[in-house]
């Protein structure tokens, strides 16, 4: 048999508004009613009617949140921040991920609006404010992270890669290391190039001005790719850092496959702290971003900024901090003296 809303309040003696703030977390109830009406909704093993409460309210309990790519091991953190924030007030989450792709970014943004989102996180560089514009004129509020100033219906999360970079920064200098290089992300993202700035600004002030500074994608392979270009400059740097903790992992499997020891030869350090980089070998020092509270922070810039009267938005900060591991240590006293083995012909 299927319960109504109406069976569950006769059942529990309350009436089915009572039940529908219970189930929907929209008000303040007692603890004795909440857990008499729960007690009830097991029993009858009731569910919600989600498509007649969209009926009768004329809104949706659906958030939406877009990342780049869902096999990338720094989403699941922030997954899970946005997701637990947005379940504790009843909401559900629609996921979407673009791949970096211009026509599955135009079929997200048609996916949004279509189901009438209460607002959007939009925490991927590869989405521009054009494509977000039909949200916004949809009336549907979104939230970026590290790209637009807030105005109405718009909020933006800062992260502060600074903080992290000078850490680190003064940490390889403490160790001695005087020659650096940078295996940064790709320059169409944003969050990538500023990043890369940081990184160039931050060393060159401490008079370690990197070279060389390659640009590369976000996958492991291309932070080993870039490995050879290091290793063949004039003078080879002693500490590498990357854009990213999947390009630092690549970029020390190229190394220990070229026989170069990571940290005794050359130091690298990564930026994101995701799970993998105390698994690595040796594990990685890196830059830890703080995924898990940027997904909680982003549905809460939603759900506030859906509270006041004109939408207004506004700016949340996030900071970053080192974490030292093993792939840094002093510097070799001596430049490198290591041949580089020749890429074998085809």
């Amino acid at each position: 048999m299927v319960y109504t809303m109406k069976d569950v309040a006769e059942r529990a003696g309350v009436s089915p508004a009572t039940v529908s703030r219970v189930l929907n977390k929209t008000h303040y109830i007692s603890d004795k009613t909440r857990k008499r009406v729960l007690q009830v909704v097991d029993e009858l093993n009731y569910f919600k009617n989600v498509h007649a409460r969209r009926l009768a309210t004329g809104r949706s309990d659906l958030f939406g949140l877009v990342i780049s790519e869902i096999a990338n091991p720094y989403f699941p953190e922030v997954i899970r921040g946005f997701q637990a924030a947005a379940w504790d007030r009843g909401f559900d989450v629609l996921l979407l991920n673009t791949e970096y792709s211009e026509a599955r970014t135009r079929s997200v943004i048609r996916k949004l609006v279509e189901s009438d989102v209460r607002g959007v996180a939009v925490l991927t560089s590869s989405i521009d404010n054009s494509a977000t514009a039909e949200l916004t004129e949809a009336g549907i509020a979104v939230v970026f992270s590290n790209d637009y100033a807030a105005q109405r219906l718009v909020s933006n999360i800062s992260i502060d890669y600074k903080r992290g970079v000078a850490q680190a920064i003064e940490h390889v200098a403490g160790l001695g290391h005087r020659r650096a290089a940078v295996i940064a992300g790709p320059d169409a993202n944003r969050a990538a190039a500023n990043i890369k700035k940081t990184l160039i600004g931050g060393l060159s002030r401490r008079g370690m001005k990197p070279f060389p500074v390659t640009s590369t994608n976000y996958r492991a392979d291309a932070g080993a790719s870039a490995i050879r270009d290091i290793l063949s400059a004039p003078d080879v740097p002693t500490v590498i850092f990357c854009g990213s903790d999947l390009i630092a992992m690549g970029a020390m499997s190229a190394l220990e496959g070229l026989g170069v020891r990571v940290p005794e030869d050359i130091s690298v350090v990564g930026i994101d702290d995701i799970a993998f980089a105390a698994l690595a070998r040796p594990p990685l020092t890196t830059i830890s971003v703080p995924r898990e509270r940027l997904g909680l922070t982003a549905f809460m810039a939603l759900d506030e900024m859906l509270k006041r009267k004109r939408k207004k938005g506004a700016q949340y900060h996030l900071e970053t901090e080192l974490v030292i591991r093993k792939s840094t240590a002093p510097a070799r006293p001596r430049a490198l003296q290591k041949p580089i083995p020749k890429p074998r012909k085809p």
